[in-house]
C-alpha cells in the first residue's frame, strides 16, 4: 500500500501550475552563494533542473517512472542563460517553467528565475529523450499528452516570452 503524504508531512513541495506555468519556490541558502553572498552563477542551473524535474513529476509522475523503468531519460542538449540581477543569501525566489515546444525526441522550455516582480535570470533549455545507450528516442505519447494539456492552458506572462 502506498501512503500519500502532504508537503507538511515531510515530503518536499513540487510547486504548482498557474496558467500553464510551473512555479517552483526556492530559498537561497549559504551553500548556494559565493564569497560576496550572491548566488553563484552555476547554481541557477541546479534550481532550474529541480524545477523541471518537479514539473514533470507533478504532471506525469507515472509516465516518468515508466520511462525510468524502460531505461530512457531526458538529458540537457542545449542551455542558454541571461543573467539580469543577482539573488542573495536568504532570498525567496521562484523558478517559473513554461514549455515552449515538444517535438519527436525533444522538449524546449523557458525558465525564468524571479524575486517578487524582478526577473533575475532567463534560461532557455532543450532536453532530449535518450535510451540507455544515449541515443535519441521519441518522447512517450502519454507524456506528450500531459504536456499538451499544460501548453493549452498556457497564458504567457511578462517574464516569459
Amino acid at each position: 500500500m502506498i501512503e500519500l503524504r502532504s508537503p507538511s508531512a515531510g515530503q518536499p513541495g513540487s510547486g504548482v501550475i498557474e496558467n500553464g506555468c510551473h512555479v517552483f519556490p526556492v530559498r537561497v541558502y549559504y551553500e548556494d552563494t559565493d564569497a560576496a553572498g550572491i548566488v553563484y552563477y552555476a547554481n541557477y542551473l541546479k534550481f532550474a533542473e529541480r524545477a523541471r524535474t518537479e514539473m514533470l513529476r507533478l504532471i506525469a509522475a507515472d509516465t516518468m517512472r515508466a520511462m525510468a523503468e524502460a531505461g530512457s531519460a531526458f538529458v540537457v542538449r542545449r542551455c542558454a542563460l541571461d543573467y539580469r540581477l543577482p539573488a542573495r543569501l536568504d532570498d525567496c525566489i521562484e523558478v517559473r517553467s513554461r514549455l515552449v515546444s515538444a517535438r519527436g525526441a525533444s522538449l524546449d522550455a523557458r525558465q525564468t528565475v524571479t524575486r517578487r516582480s524582478d526577473v533575475l535570470v532567463e534560461i532557455d533549455v532543450q532536453v532530449a529523450c535518450c535510451d540507455r545507450d544515449g541515443r535519441p528516442t521519441r518522447v512517450p505519447v502519454a507524456l506528450k499528452s500531459a504536456l499538451a494539456t499544460l501548453t493549452q492552458n498556457s497564458q504567457p506572462s511578462k517574464e516569459s516570452h
